[in-house]
């Protein structure tokens, strides 16, 4: 509780409560110290009425009960339902595309299958102009843009594209947060125990792509066959070996709040529980950030 309590304590703490829902059940609130749970409402947590909130593990789209406003549990980690044709294709094609960065294709195939999807294009020209490349210069070809944006920007795009809000898919917004968490917390976890540039970009990656398999209800290894991942990856995510593997462990165990087991995964890193929750918290802003230029760019 002490790492917990120096955590609210951040002005960052409480700049993402400002800006994102941040709930205390009413059964967490039952079993938490008085003036931690005081802390926290302090910090700008809200506590709803028990009524308000629903939880839900279904392996269906939850139905909300007329009284409830939050859903809370893993019902977004369910098996997808049947997806439409143009969501497949879209997503097919996001895969084919990470397939050949991740093969060092030419530029002129890779352009070929942007222009096979309008919302890969769309999204992808206003990624680069967005990024403010020159006083009024603006780039409208995929040549350009995949220039400019650079092979592994691109690679690290695309994957979170994978999961990028659908309306055929009522996972795909949780689905979304949820690896954009994963992903980031993986590769500062990396940066902190002092993984160098490269290693760091393959936590990210890791992160991705542990949750792909839940994304497309297939087989990881499966997935994961055609994009020719080197061999540290590839253990990693399929069985959580090597240096990358305990990285994913930690994060998993975060997750799934068994603190035992993080703060000896934690130990191999030189790294507390305090540490761990700064960057974890270094994350979910990082994730707020996608989620709102993914919702901008569905209004745009």
């Amino acid at each position: 509780m002490n790492a917990l309590q120096l955590l609210i304590e951040e002005n960052s703490f409480s700049a993402v409560a400002s800006a994102f829902p941040c709930l205390v059940c009413a059964d967490l609130a039952k079993r938490m110290p008085p003036e931690l749970l005081k802390a926290l409402l302090d910090a700008g947590c809200r506590m709803p009425p028990e009524e308000m909130t629903h939880f839900s593990s279904e392996q269906t789209k939850p139905v909300l009960p007329p009284a409830a406003h939050w859903l809370s549990g893993d019902w977004y980690l369910a098996p997808p339902a049947t997806r439409s044709g143009s969501q497949a294709a879209s997503r097919s094609l996001s895969l084919k595309l990470l397939q050949l960065v991740a093969t060092d294709a030419d530029t002129c195939q890779i352009e070929a299958v942007f222009r096979q999807d309008p919302v890969l294009a769309y999204h992808l020209l206003r990624l680069v102009n967005s990024l403010g490349v020159g006083v009024g210069r603006t780039i409208s070809s995929f040549a350009q843009a995949i220039l400019i944006l650079g092979r592994q920007q691109l690679k690290r795009w695309l994957n979170l594209m994978l999961f990028a809000a659908s309306r055929d898919d009522y996972r795909s917004a949780m689905l979304l947060a949820r690896v954009a968490v994963r992903a980031r917390t993986m590769e500062l976890l990396a940066k902190a125990g002092g993984f160098d540039r490269a290693e760091q970009e393959y936590a990210f990656m890791a992160g991705i792509f542990s949750l792909l398999g839940i994304l497309f209800g297939l087989p990881l290894a499966g997935i994961l066959n055609p994009l020719h991942l080197n061999e540290s990856l590839a253990s990693a995510v399929l069985h959580h070996e090597g240096e990358l593997g305990r990285l994913l462990q930690a994060v998993e165990c975060s997750e799934s709040a068994d603190e035992t087991r993080l703060i000896g995964l934690l130990g191999g890193l030189n790294l507390s529980i305090a540490e761990y929750n700064l960057l974890s918290l270094d994350a979910y802003r990082w994730m707020l950030g996608v989620i709102l230029d993914q919702q901008d760019a569905v209004h745009a």
